[in-house]
């Protein structure tokens, strides 16, 4: 009878488990591919290739190749638009639309590096945001957590020297927030709101704004057809476009959206600091841009961060394995 008794938790603890470890892998498999973004498109746009031109191929061509699981949803859920336009609608503007916008934007007034330092201050943004709503102060895992991957993230970007700009600042912040809005947005798929149909909905909702900006002449338009070098070698626009659109961007979001529900918004936003790392390496084996020596102290810094919040979530006063970030929001 002991030893009966003693296996049901075991097997219980192993199960519960499962998800949590296939929610860290897509998370920073998610991470890997959007990190693989800029180092793409950046030829494209230095070659004379407009944001509004990429940014309406990116989302468009993403959205469509994930449509077939909105269209699925749709014809299994009666009033599934309905019950969920505005969810789909928020992760259109915020995750898709505005955290692009606002990115490249603040990128035009500041520094590169700090636009992603203030973009990157998602997590500990969540972390600040929970601890105003329910009032219960962090773990002192999460603190140490955030402090020490911050730190990591100012030497990845290096920001030395770089001035201040009051409107980049608002504009970084802001993509910041759309940042945090991805992961509490993501946090509420489900059963009932696939995390795949919310994926495609919102890249399509993203990429029509795109058209109507540019269509009203907000946004300019150029394409050129042109050929960009990557990793040594002359390749035609569609390449790196193709790439961005079809893997980076399409699995970047997949792959997030799925990830979140089992690891948690707030443990899943410090796995998404891994998108620094990524990017650096994708930078210096397609662009030749080497990162300096103290870009990876900061990385590791970054994953000693990452692996105290992670450790929070494991610890046995938090039996669903990740602390509720956010309290629970009606379904609209």
């Amino acid at each position: 009878m002991t030893t009966s008794t003693a296996s049901l938790p075991v097997i219980r603890s192993l199960s519960s488990t499962r998800p949590k470890t296939s929610g860290l892998i897509m998370a920073v498999a998610s991470a890997l591919a959007f990190s693989s973004s800029g180092p793409f498109v950046k030829p494209l746009l230095e070659g004379g290739w407009s944001l509004g031109a990429a940014l309406l191929v990116r989302m468009g061509v993403a959205g469509l190749i994930l449509s077939p699981a909105l269209f699925l949803a749709i014809r299994r859920q009666r009033g599934f638009l309905r019950r969920h336009w505005r969810l789909l609608l928020g992760f259109g503007l915020m995750p898709v639309l505005g955290c692009q916008l606002f990115f490249f934007s603040a990128m035009q007034r500041m520094p590169v590096a700090v636009a992603l330092l203030i973009q990157y201050l998602a997590p500990v943004m969540l972390v600040a945001f929970v601890w105003a709503r329910t009032r219960r102060a962090p773990s002192a895992l999460v603190l140490w957590g955030s402090a020490v991957a911050i730190v990591g993230l100012v030497l990845v970007v290096d920001i030395s020297g770089a001035s201040f700009d009051l409107i980049g600042t608002l504009l970084a912040l802001g993509a910041a927030v759309c940042v945090c809005a991805y992961f509490v947005i993501s946090e509420r798929a489900g059963d009932d709101l696939p995390p795949l149909a919310l994926a495609a909905g919102g890249l399509l909702i993203g990429a029509g704004f795109i058209a109507i900006f540019i269509a009203g002449g907000i946004l300019p338009f150029e394409a050129p057809a042109i050929d960009v070098v990557l990793a040594g070698v002359s390749v035609p626009w569609f390449v790196p476009l193709l790439w961005v659109a079809g893997i980076a961007t399409t699995l970047g979001y997949a792959l997030g959206v799925m990830a979140v529900p089992r690891i948690g918004s707030r443990v899943a936003s410090f796995v998404g600091l891994s998108e620094v790392l990524f990017a650096l390496g994708f930078a210096w084996l397609f662009l030749a841009e080497v990162p300096a020596p103290i870009q990876f102290v900061g990385g590791a810094l970054i994953l000693v961060g990452v692996v105290l919040v992670r450790l929070d979530a494991q610890s046995p006063g938090n039996p669903r394995g990740e602390a509720a970030t956010f309290p629970a929001v009606p379904a609209p």
